[in-house]
This record gives C-alpha cells, sequence and structure tokens, in this order.
C-alpha cells in the first residue's frame, strides 16, 4: 500500500506541475469552467462556444444550489488536507482517500501540531466522499468507491461509529396552529403564515417552498409553480425525486387553510408573476422582487417555535436545536390520520419504510405478527 501511495504521489505531482494542480481554497471551482470544451482538433465558432456555454448551464442544474455548496466545501477541505499532509488532489488517490476518510472519523487533527478535531458523523464523511466523487468527475476523473483502500476503511468507519439517525421534532397540529397565532397581519406576516401552513399542509422541504414560482417558466431557476382551484392548490415541483404534484385542500377555517393564507399574501403583496415568496422592504409595506433563501424557512420555524412556548420545560437552546424545517414534513407524517399511502405520495418518498421514518407517533405495533403466528 505504500509504495502505491509513494507512486501516486509522484504521478500527482508531475500532474500539478504540468498546470492540474487547483486552487484549494477556491470553492467555486467545484464546477471548473473547463471541464465542458471543445475538443483539442475542433476550431472554435460563434454557435458552438455558445452550445459550450449552454452545456455548462445545464451541467451546474444537474445538482441543486444547496448540493454544490456543500460539494464545494467538501473540495476545499480535502484539498487544504492535501496541502497539510504534502500531497496533491489530483489524480485522486485511493490510499490518501482512505486516509482521509480515517482521520476525519478519528477527529485526530490534520497535523500533529495542531489539537485534536471533533470526529464526524458516518452521514457527514458519507457525504464527503459522494463530494469528492462528483468534484473528480468534473474533472475528468473517476474515484471509484469500491476500490479495497476506500470500501474497507469506510466499512470500518460504519460499523465501528454508526449512530442511529438524530431526528429533529415533529410539529404537531397544535403546536403550528400556535406558531401561526404568533404573527403580526401585517404583508411580512402575512408571507411567513403562507410559508408555514402550505409548508405543512404540503409536507415540503424548504427549498422546495421558496423555489415556488407563481406560473410554469417564470424565472429561470424556478422549482415549481402553483395553481388555484375552488377546492385547493396543485404545486408542480421540480423535487429531489424529479417532478411531482402536491395537492393542498382547503382548510375548514380560514384563519387556518393554507390556501386562504396564500391567495391572502399574494394578494396583498400584488405577486402575479415570478417567485412566490419574496423579501419585504424594511417597514414591512412592500414586497420586493428577490427570491427568499430556504434559510429564512429554518430560522422562521425556530423563532415562532419560542414565540409560541412549544417544548417550554427546556432550554432556549435545546428548544432550538429540536426543529428545523424538517419539522414540517415529519409533523404531517405523524398527525395526518389517514392511509400511509397518501402521505407517502405527498412527501413524494419512494417507499413505505421512508416515510414511516417520518411518523414520531404511530402505533409501531398495529400489526402484530406475534400473534397472527398463533402465539
Amino acid at each position: 500500500m505504500l509504495s502505491d501511495m509513494s507512486e501516486n504521489n509522484e504521478k500527482s505531482r508531475s500532474e500539478a506541475a504540468n498546470g492540474s494542480s487547483i486552487n484549494e481554497d477556491n470553492e467555486s471551482d467545484a464546477v471548473p469552467s473547463e471541464a465542458l470544451t471543445l475538443p483539442s482538433h475542433v476550431a472554435g465558432t460563434g454557435s458552438l462556444d455558445r452550445l459550450v456555454d449552454t452545456a455548462r448551464d445545464y451541467a451546474r442544474a444537474a445538482a441543486s444550489e444547496n448540493t454544490l455548496k456543500a460539494y464545494a466545501k467538501d473540495w476545499a477541505h480535502f484539498t487544504r488536507w492535501c496541502r497539510m499532509k504534502g500531497t496533491e488532489p489530483l489524480p485522486p488517490s485511493p490510499e490518501m482517500i482512505g486516509l482521509y476518510l480515517a482521520d476525519l472519523a478519528s477527529g485526530l487533527g490534520s497535523s500533529s501540531s495542531q489539537s485534536a478535531s471533533r470526529p464526524l458523523s458516518v452521514s457527514t464523511i458519507d457525504r464527503r466522499l459522494s463530494g469528492l466523487a462528483w468534484s473528480y468527475a468534473q474533472r475528468g476523473f473517476t474515484l471509484d468507491r469500491r476500490d479495497r483502500h476506500i470500501a474497507t476503511v469506510l466499512a470500518g468507519i460504519k460499523r465501528k461509529h454508526a449512530r442511529p439517525p438524530v431526528q429533529k421534532e415533529a410539529i404537531m397540529a397544535k403546536d403550528i396552529l400556535a406558531m401561526v397565532a404568533t404573527l403580526p397581519f401585517d404583508l411580512r406576516g402575512l408571507r411567513d403564515r403562507a410559508i408555514l401552513l402550505l409548508g405543512y399542509a404540503g409536507g415540503l422541504r424548504r427549498q422546495e417552498i421558496v423555489s415556488l414560482d407563481v406560473h410554469k417558466d417564470d424565472t429561470p431557476d424556478s422549482g415549481g409553480w402553483i395553481e388555484i382551484f375552488d377546492k385547493g392548490a396543485l404545486l408542480t415541483l421540480n423535487a429531489k425525486t424529479g417532478w411531482r404534484e402536491v395537492e393542498i385542500g382547503r382548510g375548514s377555517k380560514d384563519q387556518t387553510c393554507p390556501v386562504h393564507a396564500l391567495e391572502q399574501w399574494l394578494h396583498f403583496s400584488k405577486i402575479d408573476f415570478g417567485p412566490v415568496f419574496v423579501g419585504t422592504s424594511r417597514d414591512g409595506k412592500k414586497a420586493l422582487e428577490t427570491r427568499l433563501n430556504d434559510k429564512h424557512v429554518a430560522r422562521l420555524i425556530k423563532r415562532t417555535v419560542l414565540d409560541a412556548g412549544i417544548r417550554s420545560e427546556l432550554p432556549e437552546k435545546e428548544r432550538l436545536a429540536l426543529f428545523s424545517g424538517h419539522s414540517l414534513r415529519a409533523g404531517l407524517a405523524s398527525s395526518a390520520e389517514i392511509d400511509e399511502r397518501y402521505v407517502q405520495k405527498q412527501l413524494g418518498h419512494a417507499s413505505a419504510e421512508m416515510t414511516r421514518r417520518y411518523q414520531r407517533r404511530r402505533d409501531r405495533f398495529r400489526v402484530n405478527l406475534t400473534k397472527a403466528a398463533g402465539l
């Protein structure tokens, strides 16, 4: 293994000397501009150059903005680690990546003079590896995750350090009602009320909420659009699992109806084109054109959880840690007393098992196989 590492390191330094090295600290380099270019034997023309730019735009759209940012940070962290170890990140070395994963899991620190850092969770390490594989692919390299130097180390990390996933608290029906009751009825309050109720009733991810447009193809960065009918609203979403439709029926009363809240926001904000959820002016009286960031949803949930006094028996720091954007999806899955397959469809899950992970309060022993087997 050590001899293989030596050969790879020598090859890496040779590649770097020939111009293949990259700027380790430039996170925006996660998608190199040269990743998609014309073949060397093809002369460039205006139309071909425009097609190259178009292809690059499509390549950037292959993953969500948040995923690209995470992959960029993964690549920047790995390249800094390589620099501190006296090696190069290109071309990929399974041996060095195996050592990198071990370092992340052990929390031993990046150098003998550096104090130990907190070990990363197994899910974060797995995500880091996915980020490296993606980044290498953008640079024309293939990282084989099944290589024994990577696969065996990762398997050992999972066996030794794997823990059950930490789940966020579900926001139940009474909680969401208490949360929206804390919001004022100014323009900003109308918007935030629509965000909470729509996100809850639709079981939406926070990115799905803020990426909505009024109509199809209103903006290039649209993640879907809305259609409002007498009986409810239909959301067409370009979600993680592909295009899907989410039906949100009208509620029993206007004060808690997500469709009514959406209509109120669109009416008073005078939004009839482009992003549905945008920022407001400093005085809160005018809707702006800029689409909200998905972090606004997370901050809104945490703020209204505190204002509504949910889990008030806990210290504020613990209460804030319990809730996130996923609390809306978990709340719908846990509160809706209907056939499980309808919840699965609403959340866009490929399997019932994934839906059950979101159900915080369900009867786990509703089907008793022990009695069914005659015991």
